[in-house]
């Protein structure tokens, strides 16, 4: 029998660029994170269609990003600081269980015999108190899955890592609305509902296969000092700081899934299953360019094709505006999903390399209100330019207010530049 020699097994192979697949706790760790992931977004999905549909009211559509983002930023200080403090996979259950609940709430309200008997104001109003809970899960959970995740990978993985963590989020970004318009078109909003409650239960499985960790930050400290110190972390890290700042201007200015319902209904023309299409187009195009990465690990130059990925990101969505063909329109979201997916792994590589390990919880929480100003937020100001400026020019003024902002960002921050993986200083 032939002998294979050892080198060809250990220096090579599929496992071998991606050591973390071995590694039991992590592959539970993106099965919660994707099962989570699937479930928030087919609900927010059925949500803001729900919404427009209901009050047919372009502006409405950013009050409920609004209500989630107000909560989301307001308490994620004091959450980064509790997360520290506490054991992290207790965090992430006792969000769950929150998550949970509002979701069997807002099942409850889209009953027939419940809408029936209610005002669409009242309606409306209910779901924007439901999203504001989720608001405020929101910003404990994303600290503690942050904080988790560097509890259950090596840091010598954490590139490798990211792209997977990355990837399981996009699968479920891409997944969980194609669901959702599904659903809505076939059997209705009460029954996409209740399909993420059955989903937020399943997940409790993998996640209890995940060891309870321990906690690196034992001292207690005063509330206020703590939350201090993350903010000053986070602001003395140029790198860190520019990278985060370029994410939220960018996607503040130049998302534009919000307002896909508009473009559904009075731009390209199209039904519910089209609807979801497009909602999943830029996830598409994530996996797309996540699976490649698999492959073709990111090692050189990240700072660069940061700024490439994102330059590339605000042209496409600026075609995207102005395009009145659904084919055109899938093609753009689905280049921006691309190009997005690269910046999203650099960026959570960059945040999980210079972060420590006791400040974890706290710096996350800073990006949090990052991440919430620019989603969240960017689907406020979506709705409040279309409804100024018109759905397109809305669209495409965004697009080139990012450009302006990634230019000065290249130009003020030369260590975002020049960041490397390895850990070499940066000039």
């Amino acid at each position: 029998m032939k002998k294979v020699h050892p080198s060809s097994v250990t220096t090579s192979g599929f496992f071998y660029k991606n050591p973390v697949l071995k590694i039991k706790e992590f592959l539970a760790f993106l099965s919660t994170r994707f099962g989570l992931i699937f479930a928030l977004n087919m609900q927010s999905t059925i949500l803001y269609y729900w919404v427009y549909h209901v009050t047919n009211n372009k502006i409405s559509l950013g009050f409920v990003g609004l209500a989630e983002v107000i909560p989301a930023i307001g308490f994620s200080l004091i959450a980064g600081h509790y997360v520290d403090q506490s054991e992290k996979r207790k965090m992430v259950v006792r969000c769950l269980s929150g998550y949970l609940v509002t979701a069997i709430f807002l099942f409850a309200i889209a009953l027939p015999l419940t809408e029936k008997k209610i005002s669409i104001s009242l309606l409306v109003g209910l779901i924007y108190f439901f999203v504001f809970i989720g608001g405020i899960l929101r910003s404990f959970f994303s600290p503690s899955m942050f904080s988790l995740f560097g509890l259950v990978v090596p840091r010598e993985h954490f590139p490798n890592a990211t792209s997977w963590s990355s990837m399981s989020w996009q699968m479920g970004s891409v997944l969980g609305p194609l669901v959702a318009g599904v659903f809505i078109a076939f059997f209705g909003i009460a029954a996409g509902l209740f399909a993420v409650i059955i989903v937020l239960i399943l997940i409790y499985f993998p996640l209890f296969h995940i060891k309870v960790k321990p906690i690196l930050k034992r001292e207690k400290e005063p509330i206020l000092h703590s939350i201090k110190e993350g903010l000053k972390f986070v602001i003395q890290t140029p790198t860190l700081l520019a990278a985060q700042c370029l994410d939220m201007f960018s996607v503040l200015f130049g998302g534009a899934v919000a307002l896909l319902p508009v473009y559904q209904k009075e731009i390209l023309h199209v039904n519910e299953i089209g609807f979801g299409v497009l909602r999943a187009a830029p996830g598409i195009g994530a996996l797309l360019t996540l699976g490649l990465l698999a492959f073709l690990p990111l090692k050189t130059n990240p700072g660069n094709k940061l700024f490439l990925c994102v330059t590339g990101f605000a042209l496409s969505i600026i075609v995207f505006g102005i395009s009145t063909n659904f084919y055109l329109s899938f093609a753009m979201l689905l280049l921006s999903g691309m190009l997005d997916a690269v910046s999203v792994v650099i960026r959570s590589t960059i945040l999980q390399l210079v972060t420590p390990d006791a400040m974890r919880g706290r710096v996350s929480a800073v990006n949090t209100m990052f991440i919430s100003s620019s989603n969240e937020l960017g689907d406020f100001e979506s709705g409040v330019m279309a409804n100024w400026l018109g759905t397109v020019r809305a669209v495409v003024v965004g697009g080139c207010l990012t450009l302006g902002v990634i230019a000065f960002t290249f130009v003020k921050v030369p260590q975002l530049r020049n960041f490397t993986f390895d850990g070499k200083k940066e000039e």
